[in-house]
């Protein structure tokens, strides 16, 4: 989890997320220098699962992610928001569904906000294998996989990390194209988390300039080469 300014809601999340998760298991929350009460709440869940870790500098949440995902340990990593709700079950049915791939992604019920266009689009069990395709909406823009709905083997972060260095947003569709360049990615057609929206969110909940669209694309598609090139890698090694 990647925590910043979260004191509203975080503890509510934190609470849906130790339900569904083991004594052997943990809760990596990296404090991106909060300037409210968000590490003095999570700290004062007082969970022995919770492992809390402070930033010295504000590192923006590409970086946290990053920063958070390299810290875990388990055979499973579930990426979380701190301002959503986990949905009970979640845990299992997702690990259930790989089903021997590397990645899953679930869709999300998105509450607490208008709704933008892309929070109508959901992904489909039967698009899995079209790596491809999926690929290519990952590009154009029309096929959105939500980070805090994402779970990966570990094995997968050897080709997820480090982030691209030029990356500056969307860590969860670079997560998405490493996924599919892999061909070991399920999409899960149900709901396994409560998406909160509100306008702290720094997902965007409108249509962005052409230019901010332009610059996002190029980025995409470089992260299609660098997946790539980091797959053929992890073969050939």
């Amino acid at each position: 989890m990647a925590a910043y300014n979260g004191a509203r809601h975080i503890k509510e999340q934190i609470d849906s997320i130790l339900a569904e998760i083991g004594p052997g298991d943990e809760l990596i929350v990296v404090n991106d220098c909060s300037t409210d009460e968000t590490p003095a709440v999570v700290a004062g869940m007082n969970d022995p699962r919770i492992r809390l870790i402070q930033a010295e500098r504000n590192n923006g949440y590409v970086r946290t992610f990053e920063w958070a995902l390299s810290e875990a340990r388990g055979e499973f990593v579930f990426l979380s928001d701190q301002d959503d709700v986990w949905l009970p079950g979640r845990v299992e049915r997702m690990i259930s569904a790989m089903d021997g791939k590397d990645m899953v992604v679930s869709n999300c019920k998105h509450f607490d906000g208008p709704l933008g266009p892309f929070h109508e689009i959901r992904l489909r069990p039967e698009d899995s294998s079209h790596a491809v395709r999926n690929i290519l909406g990952i590009v154009v823009g029309y096929r959105l996989h939500w980070g805090c709905a994402m779970a990966v083997r570990h094995r997968l972060l050897e080709q997820v990390l480090p982030f691209p260095t030029y990356m500056k947003e969307s860590h969860d569709q670079w997560l998405a194209t490493v996924g599919n360049v892999n061909r070991s990615i399920v999409y899960l057609e149900e709901d396994t988390i409560l998406h909160r929206l509100h306008g702290e969110n720094l997902t965007p909940h409108g249509i962005r300039s052409a230019s901010k669209i332009l610059k996002a694309r190029i980025v995409f598609l470089r992260n299609v080469y660098e997946a790539v090139r980091r797959a053929r890698r992890a073969r050939a090694a």
